[in-house]
């Protein structure tokens, strides 16, 4: 094994037993072989920690990690020493055995400095159909029209040197910042192909405070209202066609 991997995959984790075993595999069956492999838990009770334990490969665990996910996924990026840099929460899994390979070949051929694909989301135990890869462009991505997958994004290390990690002052939106942030100085390369799963249920962060995160996702790209103006006006009329249907949902549900 080369003493610097290619590939630094980090997952968070707390309390993530009912799910970790699919993140596992998943990483475990890739062919691309350099790998390391980072776990940055929250002070698991449950089985995670043996599970992390039993896993083989190259990995590395940091323990009671607190502050929120931002923060986790921070030191994971701080911990690596991998050329690319993913994360793959302990909820979701990577759908092929050759989705490294294959984003491998996509940084080699393209020269990116950072790679995304698309992803199915896994809800009531079925897979729904991914949405369509949309043509990536800054303004594309600041008014809504283009969306940016978490877990199918794969970015060289040294990018976060130039424009930062994820904002630990941000719970729902600090990805989105990121990719702003990313996209504003350097176009994506995009493999048209999901490349991981999402599993979405009551527990998630993003689905269980709806109105919260697009308030916050509102912030996040007024912050770039100077570079994109036209883009987030646009933003502005799906803002508030969606918050009018998300506080229509609750008043009905609160109805009942």
């Amino acid at each position: 094994m080369n003493a610097r991997p290619a590939f630094s995959i980090v997952t968070c984790t707390w309390n993530s037993a009912a799910t970790l075993a699919d993140t596992l595999a998943s990483v475990q069956r890739q062919t691309w072989r350099e790998i390391e492999h980072i776990f940055v838990d929250g002070g698991s009770s449950d089985a995670t920690l043996d599970m992390i334990a039993a896993y083989p490969g190259r990995k590395r665990v940091l323990h009671d990690v607190r502050g929120g996910i931002s923060r986790a996924m921070n030191r994971g990026i701080e911990a690596a020493s991998g050329e690319f840099v993913a994360h793959l929460h302990a909820d979701d899994y990577y759908l092929g055995d050759d989705v490294l390979a294959l984003v491998a070949e996509r940084f080699a051929s393209a020269r990116a400095e950072w790679v995304f694909g698309t992803i199915q989301v896994l809800k009531e135990g079925a897979l729904v159909p991914p949405w369509p890869l949309r043509p990536f462009s800054f303004r594309a991505l600041a008014s809504g029209h283009a969306s940016v997958p978490h877990p199918a994004v794969f970015i060289r290390r040294r990018m976060f040197e130039r424009v930062g990690m994820f904002d630990e002052s941000l719970r729902y939106a600090m990805d989105i910042d990121l990719w702003l942030r990313l996209g504003r100085i350097a176009p994506p390369a995009t493999v048209d192909r999901p490349l991981a799963v999402f599993r979405e249920h009551a527990g998630s962060v993003s689905s269980a405070n709806k109105v919260k995160a697009r308030q916050e996702e509102f912030r996040v790209r007024r912050r770039y209202l100077r570079q994109a103006p036209l883009a987030f006006a646009i933003y502005c009329l799906r803002y508030l066609k969606r918050m009018r249907r998300l506080r229509a949902e609750a008043a009905a549900r609160s109805a009942y």
